[in-house]
């Protein structure tokens, strides 16, 4: 893609948001659906400038809070109604927008909810856009410089454990990372805290008998290595269910649990002699079924039909993970 197929209103931030979301340059898509059914239950008629964005962005959603260089953004969604909404739903909608264009002074048009799905997005005849949940608010005066200030500019409340510092949020004070042997943070603070919700902490030790003993039962194969076992008795049973845009890559959920390969054998007998090395199952990425494996150095290996070294330690593996590098 080159730099004109980027609109000019767009950071490298916003491009990237938008791209992990599912935008590409030329996008089109059908609106049949939603217009149809909004005006059969609520009587609003979509207008060219709602027709124009929602033909280039319908359909896009972040499913987690945008790392905006100033606080975290909401996640938006830009869907002007789902192709199941009853009737009763939209009639609400239509008498937020109407209250919305009544505060707006313009006639609005629904292009999608931001908030939790707590507050809409509005769309006047000339490309305005506007938020709010019953008043409305000015968000920008064009399309895309309303994406942009949807994925950087935008202030929103944020859930814990982010608090407000001055005009902007932040971790919390004494937040940092916990810190290794050495002395240095084992991980960024984003993946501390990723990892604290999902039931990890310092000394955490879970007991690895169950996972070695039904892998080898599933196959003789299956010999825990001391690099997997101190990997599991840490990190074990844990789930991270972050998605969303990353660094670089998308971020997909996963899960720390060795015995989602024990129908899978060959899968990581292949993915040893790719390595050459003595993998061992570790977890997975539901996302395209991919496969975590830690060898007996402590390298960790992401892989499915072919194998990828994700880094050479677990903290680092982890930080990737969560935050999204590949």
């Amino acid at each position: 893609m080159t730099s004109n197929d980027v609109p000019a209103e767009w950071s490298p931030l916003t491009y990237r948001v938008l791209r992990s979301a599912g935008w590409y340059s030329g996008r089109s898509v059908p609106l049949d659906r939603y217009e149809s059914r909004l005006r059969e239950f609520s009587g609003l008629g979509m207008h060219d400038a709602a027709r124009c964005f929602l033909g280039e962005f319908a359909g896009l959603s972040t499913a987690d809070w945008t790392p905006g260089p100033l606080m975290p953004q909401s996640p938006f969604r830009l869907v002007p109604c789902d192709a199941d909404t009853p009737r009763e739903a939209g009639v609400e909608i239509r008498e937020v927008v109407l209250r919305m264009s009544e505060s707006a002074g313009a006639p609005l048009y629904p292009v999608g909810s931001v908030d939790e799905a707590t507050s809409w997005l509005g769309m006047a005849a000339d490309g305005s856009v506007f938020v709010g949940d019953g008043s409305a608010q000015l968000l920008a005066r064009g399309a895309y410089e309303a994406l942009e200030v949807l994925t950087v500019e935008r202030r929103t409340d944020a859930p814990l454990p982010f608090v407000l510092v001055g005009d902007h949020l932040e971790l919390p004070p004494g937040f940092g990372a916990t810190r290794g042997p050495d002395g240095a943070p084992r991980w960024s603070p984003e993946t501390e805290r990723v990892l604290r919700l999902a039931g990890w902490q310092p000394g955490r030790a879970v007991s690895t008998e169950f996972w070695e003993r039904t892998l080898q039962e599933a196959d003789e194969g299956y010999a825990m290595h001391e690099a997997a076992r101190r990997f599991l008795s840490e990190f074990g049973g844990l789930e991270v269910r972050e998605r969303g845009p990353g660094v670089n890559a998308a971020r997909s959920p996963f899960r720390l649990d060795p015995t989602s390969a024990t129908e899978d054998f060959e899968i990581i007998e292949y993915l040893r002699a790719e390595a050459d090395a003595r993998l061992y199952p570790v977890g997975h990425l539901p996302r395209g079924s991919f496969y975590l494996t830690v060898a007996d150095d402590g390298a960790v290996y992401v892989g499915m039909d072919e194998v990828e070294l994700l880094a050479d330690t677990a903290d680092a593996a982890l930080d990737k993970l969560v935050r999204g590098i590949r």
